[in-house]
């Protein structure tokens, strides 16, 4: 098989699935997503990896694409390279995660709809523009809120508010930006949330993060993991928060309050596994290169 990786090359998460495709015998290639370009023609439209002499190689002849990342962009950067995507997986090459999942997933306010919508247990949140309307929600939702970038991951941009000058002052700000005004109910936890690895509808395995002093937990701000056993419960919410986003594979974040009551906090769609294959041991890069194996094999029987 050939399987390309869309992402930074130099990056750990390219390394560690170069080496998994090449040890069970495929081809790797490492296309940046700066350099997707398309052609379109009478007879053909084909999302290639362009290079600096103007050629490029057609990622349609590949067997399957990895979006290892999706980049900060443009609106029509983004866009485009979701119109890629798309084209890629309509040509019949097999993206891992499909087009629809990624945009999905990328977008905390659709993510939590979608998982709403599936009868998983989400924090009450609400989604504005407007200062004035924020700080009527501040209030409603009991005066103490997390806010999130739309787009954004590793805890980076979350801010909690619970003091009503600075939360004024914060809207304010967000609004001038023209961003988008995401509000969540802080959950009052003690400090450690679950990460349960999910692919093709099955558990790879969890990990429990803990960072005492910051309410966000995530291992690239200092949190530490370890491995976890989870309980039936945690492994179908996992399960149902992948499908329910159409994610094959996909990071969910599970946390728990003082109270014993869990949510879901959200659906990655390019989850990292760089802690998780310390902690757990799991190799999810081969994981993931036999889960497209399989899928390839299916494939070639219907045909």
């Amino acid at each position: 098989m050939h399987i390309a990786i869309l992402g930074r090359p130099d990056s750990w998460y390219a390394r560690d699935l170069s080496r998994a495709i090449t040890d069970r015998g495929h081809v790797p290639s490492l296309v940046p997503f700066e350099r997707l370009a398309t052609s379109v023609s009478m007879s053909q439209l084909a999302p290639v990896c362009g290079t600096s002499n103007g050629t490029g190689s057609d990622l349609t002849q590949c067997d399957a694409v990895i979006v290892r990342t999706m980049p900060p962009g443009s609106l029509e950067q983004v866009v485009f390279r979701m119109d890629a995507l798309v084209r890629l997986q309509d040509a019949g090459v097999e993206v891992l995660n499909p087009p629809k999942a990624v945009e999905c997933a990328v977008d905390k306010y659709l993510t939590t709809a979608r998982l709403a919508e599936a009868g998983l247990p989400v924090p009450e949140t609400v989604v504005c523009e407007t200062a004035s309307y924020a700080m009527e929600v501040f209030e409603a939702l009991g005066g103490d809120v997390v806010i999130k970038p739309i787009f954004g991951s590793e805890g980076r941009g979350i801010v909690r508010v619970s003091d009503p000058d600075l939360a004024l002052r914060t809207f304010r700000t967000i609004e001038r930006t023209q961003s988008i005004l995401y509000l969540q109910r802080f959950v009052d936890h003690p400090g450690c949330d679950l990460r349960v690895m999910v692919l093709g509808g099955r558990i790879l395995g969890g990990m429990q993060r803990c960072c005492p002093d910051d309410f966000r937990v995530n291992v690239s701000r200092s949190g530490h993991a370890r491995q976890i056993a989870l309980t039936s419960e945690q492994e179908e919410w996992a399960i149902r928060s992948a499908a329910a986003v159409g994610a094959p594979l996909a990071g969910i974040d599970l946390l728990t309050d003082r109270e014993g009551r869990s949510f879901v906090i959200e659906v990655n769609g390019v989850p990292g596994w760089q802690a998780f294959r310390r902690v757990t041991g799991c190799d999810v890069a081969t994981e993931v290169i036999q889960y497209l194996e399989r899928n390839r094999e299916a494939t070639n029987q219907e045909l």
